[in-house]
């Protein structure tokens, strides 16, 4: 998937030259490889790599998440229950032109065919047959809180950056709707952006109380994170039920072998 942070999209994204056009065929990975992960190894994660993705030591669940972009437990019905407790290691590349042409796309535009080339791969490796719908579920809604916005507007030709640590985010020229990507899963429910701030860009820092996590030094007297996002950005998270995008699984074998 995306990092927890990044940038929202924009028209010019969407219009960019090197985007697949309705008349192009859909690129698809040339090569998958699935392994079961070894025992004993530790660490997981992912990489993007110049001609493809890379996961280690990850579920299956995990894959439908990217292929489906949802980020809550609660977005996906009828998982198997060894499609979250084991393991694999897969590798996903692309032909060279491909890659060539990848090279013309900003993040998010490659990340938009890639995510239905990974659910070519559940498909193809998985005999995976789902349907999406949408449920009324639990949300927060995002508002501007009642004192008002205390975020720097971002300098427009300011190059945009993040680093976040152990409670510690340090952000120049984000956009909320990364906020609301972000922090979704800290909060345990999808939130949508009521701010109507759309496309501007903020520079702030913001200071938490990571839940079971330590905080880094200098966050150890911080607030929790809702408490945080008022009182230093002036964003508050308002209780609420909405439509929210759910992945209802018919069919889901463990991948075949390569």
């Amino acid at each position: 998937m995306l990092p927890v942070f990044g940038q929202g999209s924009s028209a010019a994204d969407a219009q960019s030259p090197g985007a697949v056009s309705a008349g192009d065929k859909a690129p698809s990975y040339e090569v998958v490889s699935i392994k079961p992960h070894k025992p004993g190894e530790a660490g997981s994660g992912m990489r993007t790599l110049p001609d493809g993705m890379e996961w280690w030591n990850i579920s299956m669940y995990s894959l439908v998440q990217a292929a489906y972009d949802i980020e809550m437990e609660d977005q996906i019905s009828g998982l198997p229950g060894w499609a979250k407790s084991e393991t694999y290691d897969i590798v996903a590349k692309v032909d060279a032109q491909t890659v060539e042409r990848w090279k013309h796309l900003s993040e998010k535009q490659q990340w938009a065919e890639e995510e239905p080339m990974i659910r070519s791969i559940l498909e193809e490796r998985c005999q995976f047959k789902a349907h999406e719908e949408t449920r009324e579920l639990p949300v927060y809604d995002l508002v501007i809180a009642k004192g008002g916005l205390k975020m720097k507007e971002a300098v427009a030709s300011e190059n945009a950056s993040e680093s976040m640590y152990r409670g510690r985010l340090v952000a120049k020229g984000m956009q909320v709707d990364a906020i609301v990507t972000g922090f979704t899963n800290s909060v345990g429910r999808l939130i949508v952006d009521k701010t109507g701030l759309g496309e501007k860009k903020f520079d702030f820092e913001l200071r938490w109380t990571p839940d079971g996590q330590q905080a880094a030094d200098d966050s150890a007297d911080a607030p929790q994170l809702s408490t945080a996002l008022k009182e230093q950005l002036g964003l508050k998270l308002v209780p609420a039920k909405g439509p929210v995008p759910v992945v209802v699984i018919e069919h889901m074998d463990r991948p075949s072998p390569n």
